[in-house]
C-alpha cells in the first residue's frame, strides 16, 4: 500500500476498512526513451483541470538522480547557489531582529519613566506625588549623583555630616518651599539651587524623552518593515534550496545506481469535484427530502487521484534537461467528505512528502511572531473597532453578551476539534452522498483514463451501460422501481 493509501485509511472511518484501497484504480505504463513524463502529465493535467474547473492541486513532487549523472551535479551546484543565497539574506534578517529587539526594550524602558512623569502631572495628590518622588531619586541617581562628593547622596551620608539633606530635597516641591523649612542656612543654601536644576531638569528631560521614544518608534516601523521585506526576500531561496533536494526514499530506489545516468520522479495530482444536492435532486439521484436537511450534512466530493512514477535517462538540450524512459500513471478515485479532506491535507503536510514549507515557516514567519504584540503596542497596528449602541437598554443586558468569534477563529477551532477527535462515521443521509460522490469518482476517473487512451491511439474499452458507475440503490428502491 502507499503512502497516499494509508494516510487516506488512517482519516477516513469507509476506506479503514477497505485498508485505504481505492473505489476504482486504472494503470497506465508507458516506456519510450524519446518521449518523456512532460507530454503525459500535462495532458493528464489539463485534462482533469477542464473537468474539475480548474481545482487540481500537486500534492506530491519528489525526485532523485544518480549521484554520477550530470543531472545531479549541475541541481547539486544550484542548491548550494540558493543555500548561499539564503544565508546571506538571514543573516541580515538576524542583524535587523537584534536591532528590533533591542529597539523595543528600549521603548519598554521609556515607556515606563514616561509613565511617571504622567503621574507627577496626574490631578489625583497622592499619584502626583509617588511619581515626583519617584522622578526625584531618578535625577539624584542619574544626574546628581556625576557631583561625585558633592552629590546630595554623598554630601548625607559622607564626613560632611548633611544628614537632613537628602529628606529636606525629597519633601521640597519648589525653591519657595526651602524657605519656609525648619533647617538651618547652610542647608537652605545648598537645597535651594538643587530643587530648581532639578524641576528644570523635569521640564526639558520630558520633552527630550518624549521626542526620542517618537524617534525609535520611527525607527522601530522601518525596522520592521525592512524584516518583513528580507524575509520575503529569503523565501523563493529557501524553498527552491529545498525543492532541489533530493527524496531519500527514491534515493534507495534499486533502478537508481551510482554511475548510471538515472532520474526517478514521483508526482501526484488530485481533482475534486463536489456533489451538488439541489441538481442531484432534479436528476432523481437524491429524494426531493434531502433539501431541508441539506445543512446537516458534510459536503462530499468526488476525488480523483492520479499517481506519476517515471525512471528515465536525462539528456542535455541546450541548458535544460530532457528526459525520456518510463511513466507508469496510476488513476485513482475516492469519495472523501470535507472533514476527512481538512483531516488527508493536514496529515500529508506532516509527512515527509510535502516538508518544504516547513523550514520557511519557522525561520521567517515565527521570527516576527514572537514579538508580533510588543511591535503592535507600539507601532499601533492593533485597530479596535468599537460600534456605538443607541439601544437604550443595551447597558442593562451587557453584561449577558457573549463575545463574538471571526469567521477565522471558528475555522481554527474547529480543525483544532477535527485534528483531536478524527471525522466522524457517515450519517444515514449522509451515505447516499457517500454513493453519489464515489459513483462520481468512479466515473471521472475511468473518463480521464479512458480519453487519455482513445486521445493517443491506444487500445480502450467499448462503450457500455455497464461501463458507468451509478449510486447503489436499497431494497425498497429496486422494489417500487425507483
Amino acid at each position: 500500500m502507499g503512502e497516499i493509501e494509508n494516510l487516506i485509511a488512517e482519516v477516513s472511518p469507509y476506506y479503514r476498512g477497505k485498508d485505504g484501497a481505492p473505489s476504482s484504480e486504472h494503470q497506465i505504463v508507458y516506456d519510450s526513451a524519446s518521449e518523456g513524463l512532460e507530454p503525459v502529465y500535462f495532458w493528464i493535467l489539463d485534462f482533469m483541470n477542464n473537468m474539475f474547473g480548474g481545482s487540481v492541486e500537486k500534492i506530491i513532487d519528489n525526485f532523485a538522480s544518480s549521484p554520477g549523472s550530470g543531472h545531479f551535479s549541475e541541481l547539486g551546484q544550484k542548491m548550494s547557489q540558493m543555500q548561499q543565497e539564503a544565508s546571506r539574506v538571514l543573516a541580515t534578517v538576524n542583524t535587523i531582529l537584534k536591532g528590533v529587539l533591542n529597539l523595543i526594550y528600549d521603548l519598554k524602558e521609556f515607556k515606563i519613566r514616561l509613565a511617571q512623569y504622567e503621574d507627577a502631572n496626574s490631578k489625583d495628590k497622592s499619584t502626583a506625588e509617588a511619581g515626583l518622588l519617584a522622578l526625584k531619586q531618578i535625577w539624584m541617581d542619574k544626574v546628581d549623583i556625576q557631583r561625585g562628593q558633592g552629590s546630595i547622596n554623598a554630601m548625607a551620608s559622607g564626613n560632611l555630616q548633611f544628614v537632613t539633606l537628602r529628606d529636606a530635597f525629597m519633601i521640597a516641591k519648589s525653591p519657595k518651599d526651602v524657605d519656609k523649612m525648619d533647617f538651618n542656612e547652610r542647608v537652605k543654601r545648598i537645597l535651594k539651587p538643587r530643587i530648581q536644576e532639578f524641576f528644570e531638569w523635569r521640564k526639558r528631560s520630558e520633552q527630550e524623552l518624549k521626542k526620542r521614544f517618537e524617534i525609535e518608534k520611527t525607527y522601530l516601523k522601518s525596522q520592521v518593515e525592512a524584516l518583513r521585506l528580507n524575509s520575503r526576500w529569503a523565501k523563493p531561496y529557501l524553498k527552491a534550496a529545498e525543492q532541489l533536494s533530493a527524496s531519500e526514499k527514491l534515493g534507495s530506489n534499486p533502478a537508481l545506481v551510482t554511475v548510471f545516468n538515472t532520474i526517478m520522479l514521483e508526482l501526484s495530482i488530485m481533482g475534486k469535484g463536489v456533489v451538488k444536492v439541489e441538481p442531484s435532486i432534479i436528476s432523481k439521484d437524491l429524494p426531493a427530502d434531502f433539501k431541508k436537511i441539506q445543512k446537516k450534512m458534510r459536503p462530499y466530493y468526488s476525488v480523483v487521484i492520479v499517481d506519476f512514477k517515471f525512471r528515465g535517462i536525462p539528456s542535455k538540450a541546450g541548458q535544460h534537461y530532457v528526459f525520456g524512459g518510463r511513466v507508469e500513471a496510476n488513476f485513482k478515485s475516492y469519495a472523501l467528505n470535507e472533514d476527512e479532506l481538512t483531516l488527508f491535507k493536514e496529515k500529508l503536510d506532516d509527512s515527509d512528502l510535502n516538508s518544504a514549507l516547513k523550514l520557511v515557516q519557522g525561520m521567517t514567519d515565527d521570527s516576527l511572531g514572537q514579538i508580533q504584540l510588543d511591535i503592535d503596542e507600539f507601532l499601533g497596528e492593533e485597530k479596535k473597532e468599537k460600534e456605538k449602541d443607541v439601544n437604550p437598554f443595551s447597558a442593562l443586558f451587557s453584561g449577558f453578551k457573549l463575545p463574538i468569534k471571526s469567521k477565522k477563529d471558528k475555522d481554527k477551532e474547529k480543525k483544532e476539534k477535527l485534528l483531536k477527535k478524527g471525522a466522524k462515521k457517515d450519517s444515514y443521509p449522509e451515505k447516499f452522498l457517500r454513493s453519489l460522490a464515489e459513483a462520481g469518482a468512479i466515473n471521472n476517473c475511468f473518463t480521464v483514463y479512458d480519453i487519455y487512451k482513445k486521445g493517443h491511439g491506444m487500445a480502450s474499452f467499448p462503450f457500455t451501460k455497464d461501463a458507468v458507475a451509478s449510486a447503489p440503490k436499497t431494497p425498497a428502491e429496486d422494489f417500487f422501481g425507483f
